[in-house]
């Protein structure tokens, strides 16, 4: 079993930055890949990143490839999302989330998921 906790959502003006976190716990949580998405009120849940267990290999989704930043710290069994140049449409909940495969989590699967942190963009 693996717990997932997300945190660093909050209120931020457009073309602000904030660094989402997520802590990890539990069995072999740092032999995961480690993925985010978001849910914006009536849309569908999106995937944004996944990052491999040791940290070479990350992927983004078209949305967010140059503003978002995701990295791992297995020595704090963490993972990050640094998100920088926000607009609007990036108001969601965001949501950490595990999973053997990265083939999973870019499919929108995932053996565990976090409870969400939320993020609002003013203009």
């Amino acid at each position: 079993q693996v717990q997932l906790v997300e945190s660093g959502g909050g209120l931020v003006q457009a073309g602000g930055s904030l660094r989402l976190s997520c802590a990890a716990s539990g069995r072999t949580s740092s032999s995961y890949y480690m993925g985010w998405f978001r849910q914006a009120p009536g849309k569908e849940r999106e995937f944004l990143s996944v990052i491999s267990w040791s940290g070479g290999i990350t992927y983004y989704a078209d949305s967010v490839n140059d503003r978002f930043i995701i990295s791992r710290s297995n020595d704090k069994n963490t993972v990050y999302l640094q998100m920088n140049s926000l607009k609007p449409e990036d108001t969601a909940v965001y949501y950490c989330a595990a999973d053997r495969t990265n083939c999973g989590l870019v499919n929108g699967r995932a053996d565990y998921w976090g409870q969400g942190t939320q993020v609002t963009v003013s203009s």
